[in-house]
Parts: C-alpha cells; sequence; structure tokens
C-alpha cells in the first residue's frame, strides 16, 4: 500500500511549473535512490489531492508522484535554475 500523500511546499512547485513551460529535459532523482532523465511535460492533481509530475522520454509519457522526487537537474541548456532538492512538509 503506498504510503500517505506529503504535499511540497509551495516554493518548490514553482521549479516544476518552470520546468514545465519551457520543457526542460531534466535528471529526475527520485526517493527510492533511481534517477532518469526525461522532458517535465506539466503537472497534474488527481482528485485524491495526490500532484504527479507527467514527463517524457524514450519510454513514453509517464507520472511520478511529487513527493517520490528527491531532486530536479534542468539539463537543458540555458536553465533558469540549477539541481533543486525537493522536500515535503514532513520529510524535512
Amino acid at each position: 500500500m503506498p504510503s500517505p500523500y506529503q504535499p511540497l511546499h509551495c516554493d518548490l512547485h514553482d521549479y516544476l511549473e518552470i520546468a514545465c513551460m519551457h520543457g526542460y529535459k531534466l535528471q529526475v532523482e527520485l526517493r527510492d535512490g533511481s534517477s532518469f532523465v526525461a522532458v517535465a511535460l506539466t503537472t497534474r492533481t488527481a482528485p485524491s489531492k495526490e500532484e504527479f509530475l507527467l514527463l517524457h522520454n524514450a519510454s513514453g509519457r509517464f507520472e511520478v508522484r511529487l513527493d517520490r522526487l528527491l531532486a530536479i537537474t534542468p539539463l537543458t541548456p540555458g536553465a533558469s535554475f540549477a539541481r533543486v532538492l525537493m522536500s515535503s512538509r514532513d520529510n524535512g
């Protein structure tokens, strides 16, 4: 059973919105230690209030629940931010 959703701090959403708005290619690090590269598409909120980042890479489109993110690093030249540690309210 998945753990209860822990919303991100509001200021961290800004980085995700910028990444999606500009279609940044991101190095995405997850809390489970895995990582991958994908293009940020958009975010969505499920009826359950869980929030997701929608991404695309060679494997296709997929989504990651925001509280699973450890960090995002833009790989797109000229990106307006560098590596950002994502931190949910209860996880530090």
